[in-house]
């Protein structure tokens, strides 16, 4: 029979010789456990909770070990190894049973340690699998798939069904092991005191390790002339290169799965449209898009050039916006991009297709159009949430460089579409995800990877909690900047040992995109996230709006991440710090953070730099908010989610973009909820709150941005469809739109 031990088992190996602690730094201290009293000492317990310490019942529980396999011990013997152990108040169950392990081996008792080592794991086991029932059962119960989720929850799965189950249940198992991978390593490059700070920070939510549940790297923006020269075999395929433009499509939507299964985030293909424009031109010719009205086939349905097109976008986007298997049942995160002439020329400039062609600005010129009328309209049918498209314009003089495009960006806006729009002053950068920025390190041509400008991503994100770090600050008496500045350094190394890690994989082979060319590891960023920047200056007392004060405190602790990024980085490692969109992790801060006792004045932390809330904060001011002054040490990247109650006018959209580009605020969308109707279907661009225009039901849903990507609120997490009710959307005519 095995011992019935007193106490439960614990999750990890971390030694606790302690008897106080300084933020996760523990400090030895000898004690006489026959003077010693503890009558006031409690320990806490696995789920948080907390009881009297007892002794006795740690002296009872090692007498069960011996008696398990039938050696006696005297009291000499129990007391030699009860001397080796170290309290304090308030320590974890695991922490003493750790000390127990090492004790009974220290005094050299082997067989009673083993058996005491085996009935801990036997009943871990137990506790695991009544764990994974409990969730199972909890899950089965709520009302969609993000609420269900514990770990990494995102409105992209629509349906709950037994492959997202079977997706959930491992993500625990995923979080255990990749802390260990990290913890190894960091123990390898910095020591044991520094992992074992990690995981204090992790566990206290100091800091957050996104995408814990999958040992993938994060998103990428990847070149597609690896597969433009030889197919997807050297990913793990089996197709050929594509020869025409049939191929070109059904090809296309293989290698997006193949790459997206092996990334835990977006797959950005920034040289779709051009591709595709390359294949048009070898089907119907160099001016294909001149004679779009042509019959292009000899079929019953004698389609034009122009419907062959559509044909092949519906076939494509439909696809992707199916579920996948691979990616836990949700559709691949996949973006693309639009260029207006000036930026085409600066990244495409040298770019060559393998026959020696140069790509056609006028003919992508057409399809790009083409693609945006045709996905807006599309919208309108069926809900589409990929791909997450976005408008690259160069700016000049407070204004759009190519006038062409910054008219038809407006037009689009005004016309009901929702996409992003990235404007620089200089084809530096690149916008590869739904917020994620990233410098162009290489605007070169080769033969063999293609234009490399395109090439880029994040590896890995960490995110600090500013409202936790500049709240333990205030409580210690210490300035939050020499607080957050250990965090942020610790944060960089952690990354750093992500890295290696991430090299041993492709040297062992496990990461083909990388060997084959599709991603250049050199040119992947490392990100240090932030989340809680609004919250950690209101608790500062500080008014949220464009002030110099709140300006200064921005600065601050941007510019403290820039430094370190900048100390770090190397040749062949880059650092990047974004406002992640914390679709997840907002909710969790928040409720961990009051949970704690910290003040917490949303039950979202925001993703941007003003309160989503505030119906105070107009239009313009939202702009200065994420433009230059603000940005211009958040080298990754933040997104403006423009919050409006109904569309603009194609001027005040043309007028918003000379704002955008005078102001610096370089990545932004404009978000007006659409209006879907649960009984008929009908989907208008509009936000409607009375019925359906067409049944005049009243059932309605609506789609808007969770964070970068468009679903169905009702898709959205319970907490999360909380924060959505409480956004402010803004009226324009509230506003004066002039410069």
């Amino acid at each position: 029979m095995p011992p019935a031990f007193a106490f439960p088992i614990i999750t990890n190996t971390r030694l606790a010789l302690v008897a106080g602690r300084d933020n996760g730094r523990y400090q030895p201290l000898n004690i006489n456990h026959n003077t010693m009293s503890y009558d006031q000492f409690i320990i806490t317990k696995r789920d948080g909770t907390t009881e009297s310490f007892s002794l006795e019942k740690i002296k009872s529980a090692i007498l069960k070990a011996f008696a398990s396999v039938g050696t006696p011990i005297d009291a000499t013997g129990l007391t030699d190894i009860v001397k080796h152990l170290r309290f304090c108040n308030g320590m974890s169950v695991e922490d003493i049973q750790n000390q127990v392990e090492i004790a009974l081996m220290a005094e050299r008792h082997f067989k009673a340690a083993k058996a005491f080592m085996l009935y801990r794991q036997r009943h871990f086991e137990d506790r695991e699998t009544a764990e994974k029932l409990d969730f199972l059962i909890n899950y089965c119960n709520s009302i969609n798939p993000a609420t269900g989720s514990k770990f990494d929850a995102n409105a992209n799965v629509e349906n709950k069904n037994i492959a997202t189950l079977i997706g959930e249940l491992p993500k625990q198992s995923f979080i255990r092991l990749n802390r260990r991978l990290i913890c190894n390593r960091l123990k390898d490059m910095y020591g044991k005191e520094l992992a074992d700070r990690y995981i204090y920070l992790l566990k206290n939510h100091y800091i957050y390790k996104n995408d814990e549940t999958s040992l993938a790297n994060y998103c990428a923006s990847i070149t597609m002339y690896p597969w433009l020269l030889a197919g997807t075999k050297s990913i793990g395929g089996n197709s050929t290169a594509p020869g025409n433009l049939k191929s070109f499509c059904g090809g296309f939507v293989n290698m997006v799965f193949i790459v997206s299964s092996m990334l835990s985030g977006a797959c950005a293909t920034p040289e779709f449209l051009m591709y595709m424009s390359y294949f048009l031109q070898r089907e119907y010719g160099d001016d294909y898009y001149l004679r779009a009205d042509e019959k292009a086939d000899l079929s019953l349905r004698q389609r034009t050039i122009d419907k062959v097109i559509t044909d092949c976008f519906e076939q494509i986007v439909y696809s992707i916006n199916q579920p996948t298997g691979a990616r836990n049942f949700q559709s691949v995160f996949w973006n693309i991009s639009y260029y207006d002439k000036y930026y085409f020329e600066s990244i495409f400039g040298n770019f060559c297709f393998p026959d020696g062609s140069r790509p056609s600005w006028p003919a992508l010129d057409w399809l790009q159009r083409r693609f945006m009328r045709w996905f807006n309209a599309e919208r309108t049918k069926t809900v589409l949430t990929f791909p997450v498209e976005t408008m690259a314009l160069l700016t000049k003089d407070g204004d759009v460089l190519d006038t062409e495009y910054g008219d038809l960006t407006a037009a689009m806006y005004a016309d009901g579409h929702s996409f992003f729009t990235y404007m620089s002053d200089n084809a530096d950068s690149l916008a590869s995800c739904c917020r994620l920025r990233n410098e162009i390190q290489d605007n070169g041509f080769s033969y063999t990877l293609g234009a490399g400008g395109v090439s880029t991503g994040s590896k890995s994100v960490l995110t600090i909690n500013l409202n936790r770090c500049v709240q333990q600050a205030t409580r210690e008496g210490r300035p939050y900047t020499e607080f957050l500045e250990e965090i942020v350094d610790l944060a960089h190394k952690v990354q750093l040992a992500y890295d290696e890690n991430l090299k041993h994989l492709k040297e062992k082979g496990m990461l083909p995109l990388f060997d084959a060319g599709y991603i250049n590891i050199a040119r992947q960023y490392l990100t240090i996230g932030v989340n809680g920047m609004v919250e950690a200056a209101e608790s500062l007392g500080i008014t949220i709006s464009d002030n110099t004060e709140y300006c200064d405190f921005v600065g601050s602790i941007l510019s403290l991440v820039e430094k370190y990024n900048l100390k770090y980085r190397s040749k062949n490692v880059l650092f990047n710090c974004e406002m992640i969109p914390a679709e997840n992790v907002g909710v969790k801060h928040a409720r961990w953070d009051r949970e704690a006792g910290y003040f917490v004045p949303r039950d979202c932390y925001n993703s941007y730099f003003y309160i989503v809330e505030n119906s105070d904060t107009d239009i313009i001011e939202k702009f200065r908010l994420h433009g230059r002054r603000y940005i211009k040490h958040l080298t990754g990247g933040s997104a403006l989610h423009m919050n409006l109650d109904e569309h603009l006018s194609f001027a005040q959209y043309r007028q918003l973009l000379r704002i955008a580009a005078r102001e610096g605020c370089n990545y932004f969308t404009f978000n007006i909820p659409n209006t879907l109707c649960k009984d008929c279907g009908h989907i208008d661009k509009r936000f409607l709150h009375d019925e359906c225009p067409k049944c005049r039901s009243k059932n309605l849903d609506y789609l808007t941005r969770v964070i970068g990507y468009l679903k169905r609120v009702s898709n959205f997490s319970l907490d999360r469809q909380r924060e959505a009710e409480r956004r402010h959307y803004a009226h324009a005519e509230k506003t004066e739109i002039t410069c």
